[in-house]
C-alpha cells in the first residue's frame, strides 16, 4: 500500500503494549477496539491484528496489490476510484486501486483493516505507535506522503474470505453480507456514556453525582488519543485532601482542582493522583472513542452487574459475527 495523502492523523495501531507499565511505558493502541476487532473479524485476521486509524480526515491509499480490506469505525466518506464503497463488510481491492476518503459525517474515526494485518515490526510485543515517544508503529509516527506499507501472511480465513471474490475485473468488489449496522456512530445513541462509580466516587459533594448524571458535557479542543477533556457545571469534593497517584485504566474519569471531568484514552498515563470519580463501561468505550471536539454527553449511572452483562451481550454478539462468517464459507458461493 503506497500512501498518497496521509490524511489528518493515520497511525498504524493494534491492541495496545501490555506488561510494560510498570516500566513507565504506556499501552497505547487503538481507540476504538470494537471497530478495530470487527474490522479484523471481517477480513479473517487475529482480532488483535494492527490496522490504520484515521482521524477526521482519511488518507488517500493506492493498493499496489489484490488485497482484502474493509472500513469500521466512523464514517469518513470511503470511495474507491471514486466510487462510494460500504463499510462494515469485506471488500475484494484490485491492484492500482485508490482508496479515498472524504467529509466525517459521523463518529470521529475511522480504520482500515486488510487481510494479513499492517506488517510493522513489533515493539515491545505490540505494532502500535506510541507517538511521543516516537516507537511502534511505522517509524514511531502518523504516516507521512510516499511512506509504503506492506501486509502480512493471510491467514486460511483470510484466504477463504478472499476467494469468495469473483474476479470480474471490477477495481473492487463488496459483499453482500456485512456486520450489525448498531455497531456504527450514526446508529447509536452517542450522547449518553454508561458508567460505574470510582474510586473517590464518595470523595464528591451529592451536589456533583447529581450535576455529573443529570448535566451535559461537551468536548472541548483541548483532547487527543491521552485523555478527553470535558467542560461543564464544576465538580466538587468534600475533602480536597492530596492523593496518592495510583494505576489508572481506559475510561478512567479523573476531576482536576478546576472541576471538570477528563476520560483517560489509549494513550493514557500509567497513573494518576487526580481523584476519580467514575469508570466508563467497557461497552461504550467505543462511543467514547468516536466523540468530536464540540459535542455534549450525559453520564449514566449503572451498577457494575449492569456493566458486565452489557459487555457479555457484546462478546456474544461477535461470537455471532465469527460464526455467521463461518456459515458463509461452508456455503463457498462466490461474490460479484
Amino acid at each position: 500500500m503506497k500512501i498518497i495523502k496521509p490524511g489528518l492523523q493515520t497511525t498504524v495501531q493494534d491492541a495496545g503494549r501490555y506488561g510494560y507499565q510498570r516500566y513507565g511505558v504506556i499501552v497505547s493502541g487503538v481507540m476504538d477496539r470494537l471497530a478495530q476487532r470487527i474490522g479484523n473479524i471481517l477480513v479473517g485476521n487475529d482480532e488483535d491484528a494492527a490496522v490504520l486509524e484515521m482521524t477526521m480526515k482519511g488518507p488517500e491509499i493506492e493498493f499496489e496489490e489484490d488485497t482484502l480490506i474493509t472500513v469500521t469505525g466512523g464514517d469518513l466518506s470511503p470511495t474507491i476510484n471514486d466510487q462510494p464503497v460500504k463499510r462494515w463488510r469485506p471488500v475484494y481491492v484490485k491492484a492500482g486501486s485508490n482508496l479515498k476518503f472524504g467529509a466525517c459525517k459521523s463518529g470521529c474515526r475511522a480504520y482500515l483493516a486488510v487481510g494479513g494485518g499492517v506488517d510493522v515490526p513489533e515493539v515491545m510485543g505490540s505494532r502500535s505507535t506510541y507517538l511521543r515517544a516516537e516507537f511502534g508503529g511505522f517509524n514511531g509516527r502518523a504516516l507521512k506522503e510516499g511512506d509504503h506499507l506492506t501486509t502480512g501472511n493471510p491467514s486460511e480465513r483470510s484466504n477463504q474470505i478472499f476467494e469468495l471474490f469473483n474476479n470480474t475485473g471490477e477495481p473492487f468488489m463488496e459483499s453482500d453480507w456485512s456486520s450489525a449496522s448498531e455497531w456504527s456512530p450514526e446508529m447509536r445513541d452517542e450522547n449518553v456514556i454508561r458508567f460505574i462509580p470510582g474510586r473517590e466516587w464518595t470523595d464528591f459533594t451529592e451536589d456533583s453525582h447529581q450535576l455529573f448524571t443529570e448535566t451535559e458535557f461537551e468536548l472541548t479542543p483541548q483532547s487527543d488519543r491521552m485523555g478527553f477533556r470535558f467542560k461543564g457545571e464544576k465538580l466538587k469534593r468534600t475533602d480536597e485532601r492530596d492523593m496518592i497517584s495510583e494505576g489508572v485504566a481506559f475510561g478512567t474519569v479523573q476531576v482536576p482542582s478546576e472541576g471538570n471531568p477528563i476520560v483517560l484514552l489509549a494513550d493514557r498515563q500509567t497513573a494518576g493522583g487526580y481523584p476519580k470519580i467514575a469508570q466508563i463501561a467497557t461497552v461504550d468505550f467505543s462511543k467514547v472513542a468516536q466523540l468530536k471536539p464540540g459535542e455534549k454527553v450525559r453520564f449514566q449511572k449503572i451498577t457494575q452487574r449492569e456493566a458486565e452483562r452489557l459487555i457479555i451481550e457484546q462478546e456474544q454478539h461477535l461470537q455471532q459475527l465469527e460464526q455467521g462468517i463461518s456459515l458463509k464459507l461452508r456455503e463457498g458461493s462466490e461474490i460479484g
